[in-house]
């Protein structure tokens, strides 16, 4: 993987003044003063799908190329209330950093709450908490998500109805999908009627939704799917067993778009059977999930601002701190970019 990571005092739009109290060098380029000791959590949501467990295979190899010493990784299995018992667990076992992706943005306040207490600092990946003391979220902007599925679609279908499988609306990253892309088509394309699913990141809910929505509305134009690592599957099976699975460029072709960026979801653009992805960075919530604590770790703090990875720091209306990677859009005209980590994943060795 291509390092991106800088000396400090570019990265993140740090500092070493006031605002910083320890400065070092980059991750996995060359040693680093004031080395963070101890052990670090790492909490996962689930590992039902291809993305989380592609980014569960990452985190162990950037804790090693960071000089982090993290613990085996814990699965909550989409269940917000063990999710809080994992990271009770972990405390009582004296970590001294988390790495948590939440699966309830309100109920995983208790947790950070219960960190805070015992003076553990906790980054967030993928998903930003309402409120609490994190010291960074790690995370694509899904607003844009949903904005770059309305416009692949939109653009496609221009009327007609479209159907939208959710996530979890307690999620944030639920939440910004739907509204981005509900918003964005009733503005830009007036002529098409959303139709809406509520898989709260499920497949047998997304089969479920479908299979209803399709039989009652055989018109169906386009569908996008907010997390294909758990829905393509169970949306390209429906469909197939509708006879409804045709390529593009077949006039009753239903125009697909997703969300992950996992080799699946490349291999089926590939095949035209849908026709693009948003391809959320796997390595890069592990690569700098790690980072953030480890210098959180440290004493660290960090500011808004751009970073050297093409992103940049914001702070949201809570007041938490939010790197926002990029998450580029993919389709036939770019799948097989290698830089793409669905391109890289299964030629690791």
């Amino acid at each position: 993987m291509k390092r991106r990571i800088a000396a400090i005092g570019t990265v993140l739009a740090l500092g070493c003044g006031s605002a910083v109290t320890a400065c070092g060098g980059g991750a996995g380029g060359g040693s680093t003063t004031n080395t963070a000791s101890g052990k670090v959590g790492v909490v996962l949501p689930l590992l039902t799908s291809p993305f989380w467990e592609s980014y569960n295979s990452y985190v162990s190899k950037q804790a090693a190329a960071q000089d982090v010493r993290v613990l085996p990784t814990v699965n909550s299995n989409s269940d917000p209330s063990k999710q809080l018992t994992d990271i009770q667990n972990l405390l009582a076992q004296n970590v001294k950093g988390l790495v948590v992706s939440p699966l309830d943005s309100a109920a995983i306040v208790a947790g950070l709450n219960a960190a805070q207490r015992k003076g553990v600092p906790v980054v967030a990946v993928d998903v930003a908490p309402d409120k609490g003391k994190v010291a960074m979220v790690v995370r694509a902007d899904n607003r844009a998500y949903g904005e770059k599925a309305c416009r692949q679609i939109g653009d496609a279908v221009k009327t007609g109805k479209v159907v939208q499988i959710q996530g979890d609306l307690a999620s944030v990253n639920g939440r910004d999908r739907s509204e981005a892309f509900s918003s964005c088509i009733k503005k830009n394309y007036p002529g098409i009627k959303v139709l809406d699913i509520p898989a709260v990141w499920t497949a047998d809910k997304a089969a479920a939704g479908l299979e209803a929505l399709y039989t009652a509305n055989r018109d169906i134009k386009g569908i996008y799917m907010q997390a294909g690592g758990v829905y393509l599957a169970p949306t390209l099976s429906t469909l197939r067993r509708h006879n409804a699975l045709v390529a593009a460029g077949n006039p009753k072709h239903i125009v697909i778009v997703s969300n992950d960026g996992i080799p699946q979801e490349l291999d089926a653009i590939r095949k035209g059977l849908i026709d693009a992805t948003v391809s959320q960075p796997a390595d890069q919530y592990a690569e700098y999930g790690i980072f953030y604590i480890k210098r959180a770790m440290e004493g660290q703090t960090f500011h808004p601002g751009p970073t050297d990875h093409d992103s940049t720091i914001v702070r949201l209306p809570s007041g938490i701190l939010e790197d926002q990677l990029s998450a580029p859009l993919v389709t036939e005209g770019n799948v097989d970019d290698a830089s793409l980590w669905g391109n890289q994943i299964g030629k690791r060795s």
